[in-house]
Parts: C-alpha cells; sequence; structure tokens
C-alpha cells in the first residue's frame, strides 16, 4: 500500500513539473493588442497598431530559450482620426511604401522575479535596427498565459517624423508602446497522463 502511495505521489510531481515547464507558443491574436501613446504639444494621444502577428515560444521554467518574432503592419496604424493615419503613413513618418512593416526579434529574456521579465531584441522601423529593452509580466491561467509590457522608443532614432517633424517641441520624442499577448500551451507541452500502476495479482491457495 505504501509502495502505490509513493509510485503516486511521484507521478503527480512528475505531472506538476511537466505543466509548469509548458511551452506558450500558440497566440490568439483577437486577444493580443499593441497600442501606444504620445504626447502632442504636451496633450497624450493614443493610437493602436490592430494589424500584426507574434511568434512565440515561451516556457516560464526556461525563460532564457524564449523565442519572439513580431511583424506590425504599420499601414493599418490607427492614429487616432483619419487625417492623422493619412499623414503618419507618409514618407516623412512611416514611409509605408518603403518599409511596410516594423519588426521586432528577441535576442535575450531574463527572469526578475515576481512573474517579471526583461526581453531584449532588436526593434527594426525604416529600415534602422536598434537594440531595444522591454519589461513584462506573465500570468497563467490553466492553459492560457497572458504577457503584459510596456516600454519607451525615441522617435527620431528610427526617423518617425523627419525634416520639421523632428521638432520635439511639437511631437513629443519618447513615444510609450504597451503590448498584450494572449497564448496558449502548446499541445505537445501538456503533460502526459501517468500510467496506471499494475498490480500483482493475488496468489491462490
Amino acid at each position: 500500500m505504501k509502495k502505490t502511495l509513493l509510485v503516486a505521489a511521484l507521478f503527480s510531481a512528475i505531472g506538476a513539473i511537466s505543466a509548469n515547464a509548458a511551452e506558450f507558443s500558440a497566440v490568439q491574436a483577437d486577444k493580443s493588442s499593441i497600442s501606444f501613446v504620445s504626447k502632442q504639444m504636451g496633450v497624450a494621444v493614443n493610437g493602436k497598431f490592430p494589424k500584426f502577428t507574434t511568434q512565440l515560444a515561451f516556457d516560464p521554467a526556461k525563460p532564457e530559450a524564449t523565442k519572439v518574432n513580431i511583424s506590425v503592419d504599420l499601414a493599418a496604424i490607427d492614429a487616432g482620426s483619419k487625417d492623422a493615419n493619412d499623414e503618419v503613413v507618409g514618407k516623412p513618418w512611416f514611409n509605408v511604401r518603403m518599409f511596410p512593416t516594423a519588426t521586432f526579434t528577441s535576442t535575450s529574456t531574463k527572469a526578475v522575479g515576481g512573474g517579471k521579465y526583461e526581453i531584449t531584441g532588436t526593434m527594426n522601423i525604416k529600415g534602422k535596427a536598434l537594440p531595444v529593452v522591454a519589461p513584462f509580466t506573465f500570468k497563467a491561467d490553466g492553459n492560457t498565459g497572458t504577457f503584459d509590457g510596456t516600454f519607451a522608443l525615441k522617435r527620431n532614432d528610427f526617423a518617425i517624423g523627419e525634416g520639421s517633424w523632428s521638432d520635439v517641441s511639437m511631437v513629443a520624442n519618447e513615444v510609450q508602446v504597451s503590448f498584450r499577448v494572449v497564448a496558449n500551451a502548446s499541445a505537445s507541452a501538456t503533460p502526459a497522463a501517468a500510467p496506471a500502476t499494475s498490480k500483482t495479482p493475488a496468489k491462490t491457495k
């Protein structure tokens, strides 16, 4: 009896370890988002990028092995109004005819404690590739994981707003970018059921 309980406890522990080591990779695009806040003459202006794709592989037990690739459709930007949308896709700003997408590719990720992490990667906008560090949190609810983070970009580093628009007294240089990515653990990471323990038939006298 004690042996049976020990075996059951062992498989239970293995199952718990496997659950914690699940890899979250099946991104739910409809529940994920990228938004930003810029300032024009000191007034905050909210916007978002409704069209983007995310390739993700994240295991909370091995954050250093994380891989993330994000591609953003810049032409689909929502800058708050039709006039603003028409303006920012033009040559002085995102120049979407020449550079239709912005990309982020991770290079390293580390845990900093308390469900918080930092991901470092390369941001490529308008042909300019620069390093970016983005802090984020991760919360798991069963088979679903939610990643939330915010980081700052300096638009002039990427030539977003050329010519007279580079004047930061009109449009602030710093832009706050926020993201939420919701992903399910991949099916292959779901822990397998523990095998049933065999019972030795009782000997008949």
